[in-house]
């Protein structure tokens, strides 16, 4: 009995010690990735980075991580344009399966899942705030962006031809994985002055490209929130490093 209590003891000491090194090495390792997560991205700051699963060392004996996440709190995103971004809020992205290469110098999920989201006001570069011309001497220009109710985008207009703003809800969709789309579910009146619809659009709807997402992933659903346009992306082979 006295032999047994002794290898019991020994056993949970050596699995403590096991559990230690293993939190250590996890640690380091996140703060390894982190960092040159935030050297490959251009990032000023430093990202989270949490390594899933228990244990670690064994995970990194097989050369692939089962589960970590990664947290940008912000993100400038290319817009398509010539040195054109936009800002993209509490990026957070799941990536299953990464495998890494013998010198850890790159790592590959074989997916990933998350979510992000865009301030109205960053999302108002895209439209058409500007006052631009439209048939009949009326001038038109988009002055807000807020929470529509219902995943809607309510979008503030401007018009010179009536004495008080307009306004129209909008749906807000994604096209090609890396473009968000604002249209008008319906054409509002202008008064007195009949406008094509094609006129009006020009005004009311448009697109904003968000190019250049971490590893490559991309747009998957938008939604319109309460402070913004709520996303969630996704990808397969995603670089996480390298």
């Amino acid at each position: 009995m006295r032999a047994l209590r002794i290898l019991l003891i020994i056993a949970v000491i050596l699995g403590g010690l096991f559990v230690a090194a293993d939190r250590l090495a996890v640690h380091f390792a996140e703060g390894e990735v982190a960092d040159r997560l935030k050297t490959q991205e251009g990032l000023a700051t430093t990202p989270s980075v949490d390594i899933k699963g228990f244990p670690f060392l064994t995970q990194v004996a097989g050369g692939e991580l089962d589960d970590v996440e990664v947290g940008m709190k912000q993100y400038d995103a290319d817009t398509g344009t010539s040195g054109g971004t936009i800002q993209i809020d509490d990026l957070k992205a799941n990536m299953k399966g990464v495998a890494f290469s013998g010198d850890y110098s790159s790592a590959t999920a074989d997916t990933a899942s998350g979510t992000a989201s865009i301030t109205y006001a960053q999302l108002l570069k895209a439209a058409k705030s500007e006052e631009t011309k439209l048939p009949f001497g009326v001038t038109a220009r988009v002055t807000g962006l807020s929470d529509g109710g219902n995943g809607k985008i309510k979008v503030e207009l401007k018009v010179s031809a009536l004495d008080q703003p307009v306004s129209v809800l909008s749906t807000v969709s994604v096209v090609d994985g890396d473009t968000v789309r604002v249209r008008a579910d319906s054409i509002p009146s202008f008064g007195n002055v009949t406008l094509a619809d094609s006129d009006v659009r020009s005004i009311t709807d448009f697109e904003q490209k968000i190019e250049g997402l971490p590893g490559g992933i991309q747009l998957d659903k938008v939604e319109a929130g309460q402070n913004g346009v709520e996303i969630t992306v996704k990808g397969s082979n995603v670089k996480l490093a390298g």
